[in-house]
């Protein structure tokens, strides 16, 4: 991966911010660790220079040099399609790391872009990796969140392949609130900061499925909906349409529909 156009890369420490003041923390990092553990952690994490929407934090085939907290903004993560068009395989919202996909053969599978301005933490892998043999408990932690990824994966492929247009809309919009309550902010008014056409794509629909499902549900109740401003008005309508969800469907992707 290449390095930053204005090759500054500053320290969580030059911010006066470390992993223990940050609001995120127990998304992305371990529970249960000691001061100075924690302070080891925090010697290794950088905090690139924010980046801007449109930018890649890395591209297909880059090698892993390095795993990534989201602090602010958001990210899409693609792969290429044979014919080379985009197909959308995540969001990523503040506290979640991207880049364990990486791990087992040491290239990213995927691309990942700024879908808005975005600040994300590195926590170079040689010293991550290093780091979590000394801490089990990060060790463990790691091993939490790649089994998390592989089963997210999996189970909103197996879902979603066999779910109507609509369904997958409401399982989306469902998801997306959840992750923002996680977060400690509204699960029922929030900003999109991705376009109708990502999502479709993202859900393996066409873009005038989705503009006609967001008309749909606003005049069944469910949402209302102007331009990226979502504010769900049936939570508990949508979770009926969306059908069983597994708790952590976030970050794969579906065939396509019409």
């Amino acid at each position: 991966m290449s390095a930053p156009e204005n090759g500054k890369i500053f320290r969580l420490h030059d911010l006066q911010r470390t992993c223990q003041q940050c609001s995120l923390q127990m998304l992305c990092l371990p529970g249960g660790l000691s001061d100075g553990e924690m302070e080891r952690l925090d010697n290794i994490i950088q905090k690139r220079r924010p980046l801007q929407r449109g930018e890649h934090l890395y591209h297909v085939g880059d090698d892993l040099e390095a795993i990534y907290a989201v602090r602010s903004g958001s990210i899409k993560s693609y792969t290429i399609t044979p014919d080379g068009e985009e197909q959308i395989v995540g969001f990523h919202l503040p506290g979640e790391l991207l880049g364990l996909d990486a791990i087992g053969d040491g290239h990213h599978p995927a691309a990942a872009k700024a879908l808005e301005t975005t600040s994300v933490c590195e926590l170079p892998f040689e010293r991550l990796e290093q780091l979590a043999h000394d801490i089990p408990e990060l060790q463990h932690q790691l091993l939490r969140m790649m089994s998390s990824v592989l089963k997210s994966d999996e189970s909103i492929m197996t879902l979603l392949g066999k779910k109507t247009s609509e369904e997958r809309l409401a399982a989306f919009l469902i998801s997306i609130a959840n992750r923002f309550a996680q977060r400690g902010y509204s699960d029922r008014e929030f900003n999109l900061s991705m376009s109708r056409n990502d999502i479709a794509n993202y859900l393996g629909l066409a873009m005038e499925t989705i503009s006609r499902l967001f008309s749909r549900f606003q005049e069944q109740g469910l949402i209302e909906a102007e331009r990226k401003l979502v504010r769900i008005l049936d939570k508990e309508g949508l979770r009926r349409l969306a059908g069983n969800l597994p708790r952590h469907a976030n970050n794969s992707g579906a065939a396509k529909e019409g």
